[in-house]
């Protein structure tokens, strides 16, 4: 047995878990979000033969107070698809440099779902519309497209918590403030592009983190790469 000082929250990808918590026996199978709440006692154990592989992220009470605790004590297993798919989102946004707004607005995603979980045990999660609200952020991400925001220092600027923005944002326009802030770089790279300039000078001028950055992003919304689409430009220019 043991305990944290942050909240834990895992989902596991292959096998599962069981394991004790205050004194009550639990499970995590593939399908199911766990949350353990800080300073509580648990341990944890394979629950098959082969035993399992978990992702597990660390919240502190930026994103769950501690008035959630016993709840999370009651019902630290949550059965909930887009929930998990939401943790695993964050999880694979951390892993790419240059992605922090899109960790950053997908946690406050996740944060805001937990706890409407551990606050009702009549779970709706209603969006919020603000389109006020939804036009700030967009003008203050034009404003910065290549330096970028962050969802904390946005949600400060405009008074407004950094789910509430998300939630706002996405309802008004119909992507998310990440999707956007990307495809305005992406939207940029495209036209330095087409005045002959390299990938690798165009992926540091309109805010990437590296080339293989912006090559990501821009064959996800153009189709190809950024070399590829400067050679056609040229070529339709000869």
């Amino acid at each position: 047995m043991h305990v944290h000082d942050a909240w834990t929250l895992l989902i596991v990808d292959d096998g599962a878990v069981r394991y004790d918590l205050d004194r009550h026996e639990h499970g995590s199978p593939h399908d199911t979000v766990s949350l353990l709440p800080p300073h509580v006692p648990h341990n944890g154990a394979p629950a098959t033969p082969d035993g399992f592989r978990k992702r597990v992220l660390y919240l502190d009470v930026r994103h769950l107070a501690d008035d959630l605790i016993g709840a999370a004590v009651d019902r630290p297993d949550l059965r909930d698809p887009l929930l998990r798919r939401r943790v695993g989102q964050v999880h694979s946004a951390l892993v790419r440099p240059g992605d922090e707004l899109e960790a950053e607005s997908r946690l406050a995603l996740v944060g805001e779902r937990l706890r409407t979980h551990l606050r009702s045990r009549d779970f709706l999660g209603v969006p919020r519309r603000d389109p006020v609200l939804a036009r700030r952020l967009r003008e203050l991400l034009d404003g910065r497209v290549v330096e970028g925001v962050g969802l904390a220092e946005a949600g400060g600027t405009l008074s407004a918590h950094p789910a509430h923005l998300v939630r706002a944002f996405s309802g008004a326009y119909g992507i998310a403030p990440h999707q956007y802030l990307m495809s305005r770089r992406v939207g940029r790279a495209r036209r330095l592009l087409l005045e002959g300039r390299s990938p690798s000078e165009v992926a540091v001028v309109t805010g990437f983190y590296d080339q293989a950055h912006l090559t990501r992003h821009f064959r996800r919304l153009v189709g190809v790469t950024p070399g590829r689409y400067r050679a056609t430009g040229a070529a339709a220019g000869a």
